[in-house]
């Protein structure tokens, strides 16, 4: 009976601690990220992207690193397609320029 038990406790461990992993990786893209994203618009709701010199001031703050990351996202057609009008924003701006 022990046997049995320590078995059952070691699967649902397994299954527990992959469940929790997976949970962790969110799947998500910088483009879906608010903090980062709210620079680029000039209301709380994120419906209006601000003006071609605003935007370029606003990317040009971001770090390199965010900066590649959403040029990453920007070239998964999924991703792109939800955030079309700021991928062609960065995509103007020749990427990182």
């Amino acid at each position: 009976m022990t046997t049995k038990m320590l078995c059952m406790s070691a699967i649902a461990f397994s299954i527990m601690t992959g469940a929790a992993l997976a949970g962790n990786s969110t799947g998500t893209s910088a483009l879906d990220d608010p903090a980062k994203m709210s620079p680029f618009f000039t209301d709380a709701g994120m419906k209006t992207m601000k003006s071609g010199d605003e935007f370029k001031k606003a990317w040009m703050a971001m770090t390199a690193e965010d900066r590649a990351s959403m040029k990453k996202d920007c070239g998964d057609k999924a991703i792109a397609k939800a955030h079309d009008n700021f991928c062609k924003m960065t995509k103007e701006l020749g990427g990182a320029n």
